[in-house]
């Protein structure tokens, strides 16, 4: 699915089922939220944190992708509101990100 697609897609289905979307500050609040439902499992999975219940270890990467998911949703619906079109802002976000660090990273003796 392109991007276009999938904002399209998030568009059909708040028109249909989630009846409108919530204002862009209400967006920003549940990104932040979901980000931070994926942190708190990265930090588990990746990380030094360890689970509560051995069930949430075994379910792990499933969660792991929906989390991820449920972050894009979210993202997407702020782009909608926004007239962001996403595709296009992707590819500009990749074209500058060549251009200014095109060597940067190469050089970075830490790498």
């Amino acid at each position: 699915m392109k991007i276009q697609e999938a904002q399209q897609t998030v568009d059909e289905w708040i028109k249909t089922v989630g009846v409108r979307y919530f204002n862009e500050l209400t967006n920003t609040a549940i990104l932040t939220e979901e980000v931070g439902e994926l942190a708190s499992l990265m930090a588990r999975i990746y990380g030094e944190q360890s689970f509560k219940r051995k069930s949430d270890e075994d379910s792990a990467m499933e969660s792991l992708e929906g989390e991820m998911a449920d972050v894009l949703f979210v993202l997407i619906c702020l782009a909608n509101q926004c007239g962001v079109d996403l595709e296009t802002a992707f590819r500009k976000s990749i074209e500058k990100k060549t251009k200014r660090d095109k060597d940067r990273h190469r050089n970075n003796e830490k790498l």
